[in-house]
């Protein structure tokens, strides 16, 4: 296959443009050498963040715009193709976090106009952008026979394509520079699912959707080589949200909620604030190496295989 573009020499990372630091000595051997702040301080100060996916009371994207204001960002856009939620959403961080600024955009995810003016804002109004997390997406209920082309499309609009758009324009303005950020860099993180790491997860639209998001983060990567933006993929696993709503009130009224995640080795489903402590990490300068990942969120279910103790015969 051929090679990815090059990059100009000017996008150099802090890490590959300066020798690295003399962190000095204790009792005649090295102190550790640290590329991050305070792990118990603000791990986004000063940053700018764009959310997609935003809008779900009881979403990933809304759990996440909140540890990203707890620690500190200096701005956050909430987008959603729906804003039923957002204002009461701006209000809230805005009560709970006075110093960050809030705003809320309304729009397709999937539609590049729009990736492009948000993006294109967060530079106008603050001269950068740090944190792209791009969280938007949909799913379906339909094995694949009984969906049509256009409908699978629909799922790949949203799932993948925001995701790709997010990639191409928060890449440009994570590269500019300024007297507040010397250096090139940022996180660009990609809503997966395990279903886009093992099969039977998920219908076969949405697996195929995050499979694509996985494989879109490893080489947005190495295609941004040196420049010191990193991407990532977030798998989470079943988590209760408004994706999952169904199945939750679905259980509760069956009197069965305890079986829900009984095949990870935690036994338990998800909530949308454990997804978003690890976006809050890839995120930050704490995660500096890691890069071209996709990290399961799971309880362990991507760890083996599918088990039921005493149902193996």
């Amino acid at each position: 296959m051929p090679p990815g573009p090059k990059l100009k020499q000017q996008f150099l990372s802090k890490e590959l443009s300066e020798p690295l630091s003399d962190p000095g000595s204790f009792e005649n051997i090295p102190k550790v050498r640290t590329n991050a702040g305070d792990s118990v301080g603000q791990r986004l100060k000063g940053k700018v963040a764009i959310i997609t996916g935003a809008n779900s009371p009881i979403g990933i994207g809304r759990a996440t715009a909140h540890q990203f204001a707890r620690n500190g960002a200096k701005a956050i856009f909430l987008c959603d193709f729906a804003d039923s939620h957002l204002p009461t959403h701006k209000r809230e961080l805005h009560s709970l976090y006075p110093d960050v600024d809030i705003h809320t955009r309304q729009f397709d995810a999937g539609e590049e106009e729009s990736v492009d003016d948000v993006v294109q804002e967060a530079l106008d109004k603050y001269g950068r952008l740090d944190v792209f997390f791009a969280n938007a997406g949909i799913s379906s209920a339909k094995v694949f026979w009984e969906s049509s082309s256009e409908e699978f499309m629909k799922i790949l609009k949203t799932n993948t394509l925001s995701v790709f758009l997010a990639a191409k324009y928060a890449s440009r303005a994570m590269l500019k520079t300024s007297s507040g950020k010397p250096y090139p860099g940022g996180s660009i993180i990609g809503t997966a699912s395990v279903a886009g790491l093992r099969s039977n997860a998920g219908p076969t639209d949405y697996s195929a959707s995050k499979a694509a998001v996985i494989s879109l983060m490893q080489t947005c990567a190495y295609q941004l080589t040196g420049t010191g933006i990193r991407c990532n993929a977030v798998c989470p696993g079943l988590i209760e949200t408004g994706m999952t709503k169904v199945t939750y009130e679905a259980a509760r009224s069956r009197g069965t909620e305890r079986k829900i995640g009984q095949l990870n080795p935690l036994r338990r489903g998800g909530q949308p604030d454990e997804i978003a402590r690890v976006v809050l990490f890839l995120a930050s300068d704490e995660s500096s190496y890691v890069n071209g990942q996709a990290w399961a969120v799971d309880g362990g279910l991507s760890a083996g295989l599918p088990f039921v103790p005493g149902k193996l015969a």
